[in-house]
């Protein structure tokens, strides 16, 4: 009875990882042979899992990723795509999350570039960063409707917060003058200190004539190109055996 009520108490508390682990405890009799400080221990220990995964739901929740299944650990090994598995789980694994470089993924459609993409932000949410996905072709409406809404400064002062922002299809359509001005802010606040992850057919030689404004193209790629981790990918379309959860077979 003691215990029922003190697994009340834990949850009124909102501590549900620790309550969660107490009943356990109370079903496992073989358990009141270890020492309290042990159990307390594993009560704890329970209560950080429980509020890790449930952050880890909610940033990959907020992320909004194309492919919210894309894992680091199903990346596609078949020869020939331009990135061996090692360098890949290197860069997934190193500080990039943290660090504010900028990674530029390149190569042909089909090639794998927003799983690759979506891929290293869903193991960011792991890692508890923001992330947030956009679509560079879809942003001069998303634009046109935050300033309808008077909600675009506050906006631009989120997506400065997010550890991890994903810009899909970059150089896909042509700029319009806000889209462009909009990007510009985007790089400006995030240069150096937060990450952006580009996924292009574009190769990065033609993205100054791409933005079209020179003296911003200039500025732009200044906050972009340095210190960045650029891939090119390469091989064939693989949406032909994409499953559709957004994962790809691991050859």
């Amino acid at each position: 009875m003691l215990h029922q009520q003190t697994i009340a108490q834990l949850r009124e508390l909102k501590l549900q990882g620790m309550a969660a682990a107490l009943q356990r405890q109370v079903e496992q009799p073989a358990t009141s042979e270890l020492p309290f400080e042990q159990r307390l221990a594993l009560l704890v220990q329970q209560e950080c899992d429980h509020r890790h995964e449930r952050r880890c739901t909610r940033l990959l929740q907020q992320a909004r990723l194309k492919y919210p299944l894309a894992a680091i650990e199903d990346f596609d090994t078949r020869p020939g795509r331009g990135i061996e598995r090692s360098r890949f789980t290197s860069l997934a694994l190193s500080d990039w999350a943290s660090a504010g470089h900028t990674v530029i993924l390149t190569g042909a459609t089909g090639c794998g570039k927003t799983w690759m993409a979506c891929a290293l932000a869903q193991y960011a949410c792991r890692q508890g960063h923001s992330t947030r996905y956009l679509r560079v072709p879809r942003l001069a409406e998303e634009l046109r409707t935050l300033r309808a809404a008077g909600s675009y400064a506050k906006w631009l002062v989120q997506l400065a917060k997010t550890q991890v922002l994903v810009l899909d299809d970059w150089g896909l359509v042509g700029l319009d003058a806000l889209t462009r001005e909009a990007l510009m802010e985007i790089l400006d606040d995030r240069a150096g200190a937060r990450v952006t992850l580009v996924t292009s057919q574009l190769p990065v030689e033609h993205w100054h004539a791409w933005i079209g404004e020179p003296a911003m193209a200039d500025a732009m790629l200044d906050r972009m190109l340095p210190h960045a981790h650029r891939i090119v990918l390469k091989g064939e379309s693989l949406r032909a055996s994409e499953r559709p959860d957004g994962g790809l077979p691991v050859a």
